[in-house]
């Protein structure tokens, strides 16, 4: 890997996303100008196609982590790098520091519409807010704790997966001690809780069309039907299988696939699943290492570890 596009931000990093930045700046515009003219409307139009070639061109990462307890010296912190596409190139150091004091901010979900990002600490989640750019160019993104509380995440212990749906408007939150809990987003209002979903809940995932929810810890995964908050389909182990992800995605006739990836004693493997039967398609021994992150580009063609 070039140099370029891997750097050390001398924070060990427990969670990374895309910003949804063309949300962000077009909300900015739309609480600065509420009516706008014709002529305004023409040059606002001319403005996108300029904005669409620079957001292609600049991306944004938020990234969370740290040295946990005060006592390493690492501060613990969210993080925002800017990639260019052109150069394929991160920034040599983060455009913007959030720290977060003695609380390690260890998982995260950004908000696909731009509401802001969740952050897990030791004992609870916490809602961020993003400071907006004034313009695609400019460095000035920056992120700030939100006066909103989740009080329905406060002293909940420690979360290892949050997910937002694709319409951003359904939260799942999955705990080191196997809870399961899903809300509305952004009234909070539970509608799935089981405590004993798994004996600890790793990764979650909703299906593109939102109709499913899938979650995976210990033990088989669990395909949830989000309308009905039932279980549907229980996925099973086979041999010496250790579910460690799982993401929903596109396959090339346009159909939903499920992946999830496992560890065997020979390395880290990755299957297909059936979203209509739930059988499993296929299995394919990929890397000797351990697979400890796993993702699948939006139109389904690269699958990353």
């Amino acid at each position: 890997m070039g140099e370029e596009n891997c750097q050390q931000y001398r924070v060990p990093l427990y969670g990374a996303a895309w910003v949804p930045l063309k949300d962000l700046y077009n909300e900015n515009k739309r609480n600065q100008e509420e009516q706008q003219d014709d002529q305004k409307q023409q040059e606002e139009k001319e403005a996108e196609k300029s904005e669409s070639t620079e957001t292609k061109k600049n991306s944004w990462l938020v990234l969370s982590g740290g040295g946990g307890d005060t006592k390493s010296g690492i501060q613990n912190s969210i993080l925002i790098a800017q990639f260019d596409s052109t150069s394929n190139s991160l920034s040599r150091t983060p455009v913007e520091k959030h720290e977060t004091g003695c609380d390690l901010p260890y998982r995260m979900a950004v908000h696909p519409g731009g509401e802001g990002l969740i952050c897990s600490f030791p004992n609870s989640c916490r809602l961020f807010e993003w400071i907006a750019p004034t313009s695609m160019e400019t460095n000035d993104l920056g992120v700030r704790a939100s006066e909103t509380v989740l009080t329905q995440l406060e002293n909940v212990r420690q979360q290892l997966a949050l997910a937002f749906n694709k319409e951003g408007s359904v939260l799942a939150v999955g705990g080191e001690d196997g809870h399961l809990r899903v809300f509305k987003w952004p009234s909070m209002e539970i509608f799935i809780d089981v405590a004993d979903a798994h004996s600890t809940l790793k990764d979650l995932d909703f299906s593109l069309d939102g109709k499913f929810l899938v979650s995976l810890g210990g033990g088989p995964c669990r395909i949830w039907d989000v309308n009905s908050s039932a279980v549907v389909a229980t996925l099973q182990r086979e041999n010496d299988e250790v579910f460690t992800s799982c993401r929903f995605s596109i396959n090339s006739n346009s159909t939903q696939i499920l992946y999830i990836t496992a560890m065997r004693d020979r390395g880290g493997s990755i299957m297909s699943w059936n979203t209509s039967s739930w059988m499993r398609m296929s299995s394919k021994h990929v890397v000797r290492d351990p697979i400890c992150a796993f993702n699948v580009s939006p139109d389904g063609e690269y699958l990353a570890m």
